[in-house]
C-alpha cells in the first residue's frame, strides 16, 4: 500500500494506545495504577491476534490476546456494539485473579473489525488475603472471584447485576468499582478513536495496513534473529517459600530465524501460590523479549510467530487447576522473566554486532507487600507498597546499571510518592533511599536497589496489617553476565520496639542498624505493624557485568564516596584498597587483587 498512508495509520495506532493509557490513569484512583503503572492497554485484530502492544507490564500483551480469543469462542454470535467483557481466570488467559482484563469489541458499520483490551491490578478480589496476593491460599478457589468470561457492559450500558455481584465479593467495593470504570473509560476511548480511523481511511485500507504492520514486524524480527548466532543458552532461577526451594530452568535455543524457550527440568507445581499457568509463562518470556530484541519493531503477532515455548504440564511454569497462582506475577512469572532476560543477554553478548544490547538481569524479585486496615480517617484501605516498581537496572557490557532504574518487563514502571502512601494509610516513612552494596559487583556494577522503613502513625487501631509474598530472601536472583555477580537479595525485617518506651515515635536516618529493638526476619505470610514497631524492606539490585576485580579502582572509590558500595565490599569483592583521602591506593589494590586471583586458583585446584 501507499507508504505514506501506512505510516500515518501506524502512528495513529500508537497514539490511540497512548491516549487510552492516559485515560486509564486519569480515571483511576489507585496508586498502583496511576503512579506505579501496573497496567496495560493494547489493540487486537478482529480474530484476537495482537495488533499493537502498548506500554505497561508486557506480560499481558499475549495473555490479553488469548483473553480476546476466549471471549470470541464463548460469546460467538452474541458480541454486540458497545459491549465490554470481563475475564480474570488464570486457567483461561489471565496471569492471576487480581489482574482483571476488560476487552471491548470495535465495530464499524455493524462489522467487528478489532478489539481493545486493558488490565489493572484491582484493589481487592475477595481472596483469603486482602489485596489479591494470597500466600495463605491452598488452591485457586481461595484466591477470590474468578471468571472465564462474562459481559460487564451491553450496548454501552453497565450490567448492574453483574457489577453489583462482583462488588459484593470484595473488601473495597468503591475502589474496585473505580478500577473497573477506569478500564471501561479506557476501552471507550480506544473504540472511539479506532472507529474514527476506520471512517477516515476506510475499512479495507486500515485492514490492509494492520496486516502489513504484522507482516513487517515478523520480517524484521526474523531478519534480526538471522543476524544473531545460533546456539543454546541456559539459566536457572530459585524461589524460596517457607524454607522450601523451587527451580525454574530454561534452555533457550536459537536456530536461523526461530527461538525456542524450553522449561523442561523446572520443578513440579508448588503447594504455594507462586505457580503460573502456560499463558502466564508465555507472557513472561515475551516481557523481556519485546524490549530487548524488538525495541525498534512494533510489538504484535508478527513478533510472536517465530517463538515456540515448551513448558511441561504440571510444572511450576505450567500448573494444572486447581493449583494456587495468586502470587504468580511476583513468583514463577518473574522467574521466567529473569531466565529469559539472562538467556537473551547471553545470546546478544555472543554477537559482535549486538553485544552492546546485552544486559544483566534487572529488578529480579518484586516484593509484594499489601497493607490493609483502618486508615487515619476511619475508613478501610488496601494498597501495595509501590516501591517494588522502582526496580534496579542491570549492568551492560559498557556501563553500570541505573540506580533504582525500573525493570525490563515494564518500561514505564515507577514508585509512588511518599506523600501518596502516607495520605492513604496511617503510616510514616522513616527513610527511603538507595541501598548500599545492593548492586551486583562487576567490571560494570549493577544498579542499586533501595531500602525503606515504615512505622504506624495516627492509626485508629494502633496500626495496620500487611501481607508479604514473593520469591523469598535466601537466593540472589538478579543474575550477572560475563562473570558479573548477582545483585543482593530482598530483605524484610519486623523490628519489635523495646518495651517500656515513652511512646515517642521512632526516628531513624542510618538504616536498619539504627532501629532499636528485636529484629525478626520475615518473608511470607500476614503480619501486624502496630505500636512503635517498624517494618524494614530492602529490595534487590541489578546484576553486574564482568569480573569485579577488573573494575576501574577510581570507579569503586567513587561508589564508596557516593554511599553505593561499602569500604569493606570495595576491598573484599573489588580488591580496591582506599587511602586516607578516600581515593584508590594503587599498591594496596594491586596486592589485594593478586591475592583474590590466587585464592580463586586454589579453590579451582581443590575442586
Amino acid at each position: 500500500m501507499d507508504p505514506m498512508t501506512f505510516s500515518i495509520i501506524r502512528h495513529r495506532l500508537f497514539r490511540i494506545v497512548d491516549e487510552a493509557v492516559i485515560t486509564l490513569k486519569h480515571v483511576s484512583g489507585s496508586a498502583i495504577t496511576n503512579e506505579g503503572h501496573d497496567l496495560m492497554v493494547s489493540l487486537y485484530r478482529a480474530d484476537g491476534s495482537l495488533l499493537m502492544g502498548g506500554v505497561g507490564f508486557l506480560h499481558h500483551l499475549t495473555s490479553a490476546a488469548e483473553a480476546c480469543k476466549a471471549i470470541i469462542r464463548r460469546f460467538d454470535g452474541d458480541i454486540g456494539e458497545g459491549d465490554v467483557f470481563l475475564l480474570n481466570d488464570p486457567y483461561t488467559a489471565a496471569l492471576h485473579t487480581s489482574d482483571i482484563y476488560l476487552v471491548s469489541p470495535i465495530h464499524v458499520e455493524g462489522r467487528l473489525v478489532a478489539w481493545s483490551a486493558c488490565f489493572v491490578h484491582v484493589t481487592d478480589i475477595g481472596a483469603v488475603n486482602p489485596g489479591g496476593f494470597a500466600p495463605q491460599a491452598p488452591d485457586i478457589f481461595s484466591e477470590g472471584f474468578s471468571s472465564p468470561g462474562l459481559r460487564l457492559v451491553r450496548g454501552g450500558e453497565i450490567c448492574r447485576d453483574v457489577l453489583d455481584t462482583i462488588l459484593n465479593m470484595v473488601r473495597s467495593p468503591e475502589m474496585v468499582s473505580l478500577d473497573l470504570r477506569s478500564m471501561i473509560a479506557c476501552n471507550n476511548v480506544a473504540r472511539d478513536r479506532m472507529q474514527a480511523l476506520f471512517r477516515k481511511y476506510g475499512a479495507q485500507t486500515v485492514d490492509a495496513a494492520c496486516a502489513t504492520l504484522i507482516e513487517q514486524s515478523e520480517q524484521l524480527f526474523r531478519a534480526r534473529l538471522r543476524e544473531l548466532p545460533d546456539g543454546s543458552w541456559q539459566s536457572r532461577q530459585y524461589l524460596d517459600v517457607n524454607g522450601t526451594t523451587a527451580r525454574v530452568v530454561l534452555t533457550m535455543t536459537k536456530t536461523d530465524d526461530r527461538l525456542v524457550f524450553d522449561f523442561t527440568g523446572s520443578d513440579p507445581q508448588s503447594a504455594f501460590s507462586i505457580n503460573c499457568t502456560k499463558w502466564a509463562s508465555l507472557g513472561g518470556l515475551f516481557a523481556p523479549l519485546f524490549p530487548l530484541l524488538c525495541y525498534d519493531i512494533t510489538w504484535n503477532e508478527g513478533v510472536i510467530r517465530p517463538v515456540t515455548m515448551i513448558a511441561p504440564e504440571g510444572s511450576i511454569v505450567n500448573c494444572t487447576r486447581p493449583a494456587p497462582v495468586s502470587v504468580a506475577t511476583v513468583g514463577a512469572i518473574q522467574s521466567v522473566n529473569n531466565a529469559a532476560c539472562t538467556t537473551i543477554g547471553k545470546m546478544l553478548a555472543a554477537s559482535d554486532r549486538y553485544r552492546d544490547e546485552a544486559t544483566a538481569v534487572w529488578h529480579a524479585n518484586h516484593f509484594a507487600i499489601f497493607k490493609f486496615g483502618r486508615n487515619q480517617r476511619g475508613g478501610y484501605s488496601i494498597g501495595i507498597l509501590t516501591e517494588t516498581f522502582a526496580g534496579a537496572g542491570g549492568a551492560r557490557s559498557f556501563a553500570d546499571g541505573v540506580e533504582i532504574g525500573g525493570e525490563i518487563p515494564n518500561p514505564i514502571s515507577r514508585m509512588a510518592n511518599v506523600e501518596t502512601v502516607e495520605a492513604s494509610f496511617p503510616v510514616r516513612y522513616l527513610f527511603r533511599r538507595r541501598a548500599i552494596d545492593s548492586g551486583g559487583p562487576g567490571q560494570y556494577r549493577g544498579g542499586t536497589g533501595g531500602e525503606m522503613a515504615l512505622v504506624p502513625h495516627k492509626a485508629p487501631d494502633g496500626g495496620i496489617d500487611y501481607v508479604i509474598s514473593g520469591k523469598g530472601t535466601r537466593h540472589p536472583m538478579s543474575e550477572g553476565l560475563a562473570g558479573g555477580w548477582p545483585g543482593a537479595p530482598n530483605a524484610y525485617v519486623w523490628v519489635h520496639a523495646p518495651e517500656g518506651g515513652d511512646g515517642a515515635p521512632v526516628v531513624a536516618s542510618d538504616g536498619l542498624a539504627a532501629l532499636e529493638g528485636d529484629h525478626q526476619r520475615v518473608s511470607w505470610g500476614v503480619y501486624p505493624l502496630r505500636g512503635r514497631d517498624a517494618l524494614y524492606v530492602r529490595w534487590n539490585g541489578g546484576g553486574g557485568w564482568g569480573d569485579p576485580v577488573t573494575r576501574d579502582p577510581q570507579a569503586v572509590a567513587d561508589d564508596v564516596a557516593a554511599g553505593l558500595v561499602s569500604p569493606g565490599a570495595a576491598l573484599a569483592i573489588y580488591g580496591v584498597a582506599l587511602d586516607g583521602a578516600g581515593g584508590p591506593d594503587a599498591p594496596g589494590t594491586e596486592r589485594r587483587r593478586a591475592a583474590i586471583r590466587a585464592e580463586r586458583l586454589e579453590q579451582e585446584a581443590a575442586q
